[in-house]
């Protein structure tokens, strides 16, 4: 309520008409807050940045902060503003009720389509973002790190109809985080402890939306061999869940050594990817161009032959 005072005074002093600006919107660093976009069970904030040229039907990207972290926070370390404004597509970015607080990748309402807490607060910014700018529903992407990059494999899993592609970093499997409350701490997943099958993943999976009977997304997945944080079996057993979901058999069919420094690649099928970061602890830096080319925003550019006889 200060700032808005404040932003209302200045406009006075200006002389500014109040109307000039919309009650729905609040500006902040760069972002502009989206204070009603629909039911949102558990407070949580969105933030969108809409560069000046948009693509006809724009892509939506979903980007989400770890914890201790702030939207504006991670939209000032990160270069998705600067690239939506190369390549016209939405950006949103979802803020925890409480700022600093985790995402809620425990309870079951969360982990469940349109059951409430934060997944639903997130799909339905999505929601807002597509019909607000005409976006391309068949191109919305959601990517995050640590307790986003949890939430990216839970917007991925519970609402598998709305993501095409989704590229996290240094998360868990969807649903490995469970223990039946709100921002509740499962120290045996962090830990490494959890363990299941391709098939049993699957099958936990499956039951967030128990009715759907389409394609999951794409997943990409990052890690670092010496996480403390999350385990460095979280790589695996997210390999094993996607696997499972996508029908892959947890073993990589290409490996690219060194395709950046630190990292390998491993390819699992055409909709699933592992980069394994050597010497990388929590978490890997996020990686945009890398997300965006996996999501297709941007196309790796080949170089022109030399076509001189």
């Amino acid at each position: 309520m200060k700032a808005w005072s404040l932003l209302t005074g200045l406009m006075a002093v200006l002389g500014i008409q109040a109307a000039a600006i919309p009650d729905q919107v609040v500006k902040r660093a760069g972002l502009t807050q989206v204070q009603n976009f629909g039911s949102n069970p558990s407070g949580i904030k969105m933030f969108i940045y809409v560069p000046t040229k948009l693509q006809v039907k724009p892509p939506i990207v979903l980007v989400l902060h770890a914890c201790a972290w702030t939207a504006n926070a991670f939209f000032g370390t990160t270069k998705y503003g600067q690239l939506a404004d190369q390549h016209g597509y939405v950006l949103i970015y979802g803020q925890t009720p409480t700022d600093g607080a985790c995402w809620d990748v425990s309870s079951t309402q969360s982990l469940t389509h349109d059951g409430g807490s934060d997944s639903t607060g997130l799909a339905n910014m999505v929601r807002y973002a597509l019909q607000k700018y005409n976006g391309d529903a068949g191109r919305v992407y959601v990517t995050g790190e640590s307790s986003g990059a949890m939430m990216t494999q839970v917007m991925a899993a519970a609402y598998p109809d709305m993501f095409a592609a989704a590229s996290e970093f240094s998360g868990e499997p969807a649903g490995c985080f469970y223990t039946g409350s709100v921002r509740g701490w499962n120290g045996d997943c962090a830990g490494g402890k959890v363990h299941k099958t391709p098939a049993d993943w699957a099958a936990q999976v499956h039951k967030m939306y128990p009715s759907y009977t389409g394609q999951y997304p794409k997943m990409q997945i990052f890690h670092g061999d010496v996480d403390t944080t999350l385990n460095i079996a979280s790589y695996n057993e997210s390999i094993k869940e996607w696997s499972g979901i996508l029908g892959y058999s947890g073993n990589p069919t290409q490996t690219i050594n060194n395709y950046a420094p630190n990292l390998t690649k491993y390819i699992y099928g055409e909709k699933l990817q592992g980069i394994w970061g050597r010497g990388v602890g929590h978490v890997v830096a996020t990686n945009e161009t890398e997300a965006l080319r996996w999501f297709g925003i941007m196309v790796r550019k080949l170089p022109i032959p030399d076509c001189r006889y």
